[in-house]
């Protein structure tokens, strides 16, 4: 059995735990990246920065583009299809705070592919180079690129981008275990990601369908990539980088977090949301949070019903409190 290496490299940056946030729109913010580091992420990556500058002075845009208190490295992911426009979103994001430069070629979403970038940039391979190359001459720091296997399973051309990135100077890259046809649907494959470390000398990061620490061990000793990236399983559930964290180091589980943890680590996030975002925007994206962290639970959408309701922070916080309590108290809360 293959034993995880515990340590990489991105540019002079020493990554010690391997199991990375991955870059959601409209989740991975501040708040929320800062939560899964303080849970054991080994590294977290901002949401998806359009390289469009222009659209900068918007308030998404800015509070996208903040940063404050946040642990080192700091990786920020931009997104864009014109090689000039990405090296000067690179270049003002460097000197913003960004300490790692991500490229966004993974998003599958129709309204970044039908703008040229995110995965549709898989199409053309001369493009890909063009704005990798930009980007790369345009910062003093690490740049990182986020791919699929490729355009469609007919089309899976994830080696060749991969081979591009290593020459044009990319200094890590992670790859999502489909296609940009396959969307989310269907599994993902690790084939296709384990022939990519195969191909190139950079870390690589195995991303896709990755939702528990048995999972995540099979997937990095099948692809022998450098680090498992998680998105989707970490939304209410945080904790699970330090459960795949210890799960590799020891071979055991975790025990899962108790009903008294899960509402301390909730109730905290939901103060960083109404500091970070104000009350109005605060109780509004902690409607979804909320519902994700409670879907495990059988009384979770009915909670939920309830909770998307409530218009003050302070009632937000107060029902929290007492559905944990009633939990904690054996109340059946589920009819």
């Amino acid at each position: 059995m293959r034993l995880v290496r515990p340590v990489f490299q991105i540019g002079s940056y020493k990554i010690t735990v391997p199991v990375i946030l991955a870059p959601m729109a409209g989740v991975t913010d501040r708040p929320f990246r800062q939560l899964c580091k303080r849970l054991g992420a080994g590294l977290v990556v901002s949401e998806m920065v359009t390289a469009n500058t222009k659209l900068w002075n918007s308030r998404k845009s800015k509070l996208r583009l903040d940063h404050e208190g946040e642990a080192e490295p700091r990786a920020v992911q931009i997104a864009g299809g014109d090689p000039d426009m990405m090296a000067t979103a690179a270049r003002l994001n460097q000197e913003n705070g960004a300490q790692i430069i991500d490229i966004n070629m993974g998003c599958p979403a129709k309204k970044v592919c039908n703008k040229a970038a995110g995965s549709a940039l898989l199409k053309d391979e001369v493009l890909v180079r063009d704005i990798l190359t930009a980007v790369v001459k345009s910062v003093d720091v690490p740049v990182t690129l986020k791919i699929r296997t490729g355009w469609s399973p007919e089309h899976r051309n994830g080696v060749t981008i991969a081979k591009i990135a290593e020459d044009c100077g990319v200094q890590a890259l992670a790859v999502h275990g489909r296609t940009r046809a396959c969307g989310y649907k269907g599994e993902a494959e690790y084939d296709t990601i384990a022939t990519i470390k195969q191909s190139v000398s950079i870390p690589v990061f195995a991303n896709g369908d990755i939702c528990s620490p048995e999972k995540a061990k099979a997937v990095l000793e099948y692809t022998e990539a450098d680090a498992v990236m998680i998105g989707r399983a970490a939304q209410g559930r945080p904790w699970i980088f330090q459960e795949i964290s210890h799960y590799l180091q020891t071979g055991s589980l975790l025990a899962p977090p108790s009903l008294h943890d899960v509402a301390a680590i909730l109730l905290n996030h939901l103060n960083h949301l109404y500091t970070f975002y104000g009350d109005y925007m605060g109780i509004r994206i902690a409607r979804k949070h909320v519902g994700w962290y409670l879907r495990a639970h059988a009384s979770g959408n009915k909670f939920r019903q309830h909770f998307n309701q409530l218009e003050t922070t302070a009632a937000q916080r107060a029902s929290v409190q007492e559905y944990f309590e009633r939990l904690l108290n054996g109340e059946d809360i589920a009819a």
